[in-house]
């Protein structure tokens, strides 16, 4: 199957620790869109571009990499002699099947997948979507066109793009190839251009619910600890790919110790900030200092929308409730965290901008926590 070069990198689309999403046999959660796509192709009415939207991790490539499956395996024409088959009812396609097989393989040459691939030097991953990218499909599918039948391209992510490539990729949806159909990815469709969401059906996924996050987890063989589900679906909001990487880190774990320091406040217990910093940003540990920043935001969220609210969310660590309704009584409080919340995000840009040590910016964030919740206790 033709897709950009990534030469030995990792695959861009692919959430660590877990299969990819042309390896996921099964979507949860989201029979509502399948059922909508499948209404357009039974009635003939299959739209050329697709945009399927939603939160990261939700299913939306397992979505479109099921729908490409679907396509390339479909029956085409009326059934001749022997009329047509029954209208499908389902997007499953048998392990089986010579073009499912092609497709896990990445060999099926109807299929084109659009990702991040090098950067112009060819010597390390792209950061976007670059516009030799978007020429590529467009001539593969140029030279394909005498093959005929259905072909796809699925675009993971349309997020990617860079100015350059989307505009090739928009003029590609306003003339589309025949027989092609484009499936976009995207987690935040609001920032493409007006033009390509004009020119695609959209199928909108959302979050999880709690089963159906359990399920996705299991079939991608994580081990979610006994009685830990809806701490976890807290904390993922609804996301797989959010879910794998709190379990692949023991993200469970750290949010507990990120509720334990806060229960601290208005003093701050020190050494249990600085174990938290040090821990955070010891060597190669990018990625849980990484999970940290971002649970110490997820919990001061958590705060202001519990004292906006006057109501606190389910826990997903011990005494949370308390916690939460203590340190924000009240919506003047609220407000207050969501402003340190707000503030310590440009302190956290700068501070990795400028390469600052990251023991020291994580000690940086709890001192101005710290620092708030002194001043809320005074009001």
């Amino acid at each position: 199957m033709p897709s950009v070069y990534l030469g030995d990198f990792p695959e861009p689309d692919r959430i660590e620790g877990a299969p990819h999403p042309r390896e996921t046999p099964r979507l949860y959660g989201h029979a509502g869109a399948e059922a909508e796509f499948l209404s357009a192709f039974n009635a003939g009415r299959l739209h050329h571009a697709w945009l399927i939207a939603g939160p990261r991790g939700v299913g939306k490539a397992t979505l479109a990499w099921r729908i490409a499956r679907f396509l390339l395996t479909a029956p085409e024409g009326d059934g001749g002699l022997f009329g047509a088959p029954p209208p499908p009812d389902t997007l499953d396609v048998p392990e089986d099947d010579p073009a499912a097989r092609r497709i896990a393989a990445l060999s099926e040459p109807r299929l084109f997948l659009l990702r991040r691939g090098l950067n112009e030097s060819e010597k390390a991953p792209a950061q976007e979507i670059l516009v030799k990218e978007v020429r590529a499909l467009k001539s593969h599918f140029a030279l394909s066109s005498a093959d005929g039948g259905r072909r796809v391209a699925i675009i993971d992510a349309a997020d990617d793009l860079n100015p350059s490539a989307a505009n090739a990729l928009l003029k590609l949806l306003e003339e589309p190839p025949v027989g092609v159909t484009f499936l976009l990815i995207a987690h935040q469709p609001n920032r493409l251009l007006p033009t390509i969401r004009s020119r695609c059906r959209l199928l909108r996924l959302a979050p999880l619910a709690p089963d159906d996050l359990s399920a996705a987890l299991a079939q991608a063989g994580a081990e979610v600890p006994p009685g830990a589900e809806q701490a976890l679906a807290e904390l993922a909001g609804g996301s797989v790919g959010a879910a794998l990487r709190l379990v692949n880190l023991d993200g469970l774990r750290l949010y507990g110790q990120v509720a334990a320091l806060f229960d601290t406040l208005p003093r701050m217990d020190r050494t249990r900030a600085l174990d938290l910093a040090e821990a955070g940003a010891a060597r190669g540990a990018e990625a849980r200092f990484d999970l940290t920043l971002t649970l110490i935001d997820l919990f001061l969220a958590r705060l202001a929308r519990a004292g906006s609210l006057r109501q606190t969310p389910p826990e997903a660590a011990p005494n949370e409730a308390a916690i939460l309704a203590r340190l924000a009584p009240t919506p003047a409080a609220a407000r207050g965290w969501a402003d340190l919340a707000q503030g310590l995000t440009l302190r956290v840009r700068r501070g990795r901008a400028v390469n600052l040590d990251p023991a020291a910016l994580l000690m940086d964030m709890v001192l101005k926590i710290d620092e708030t919740a002194g001043t809320l206790a005074q009001r």
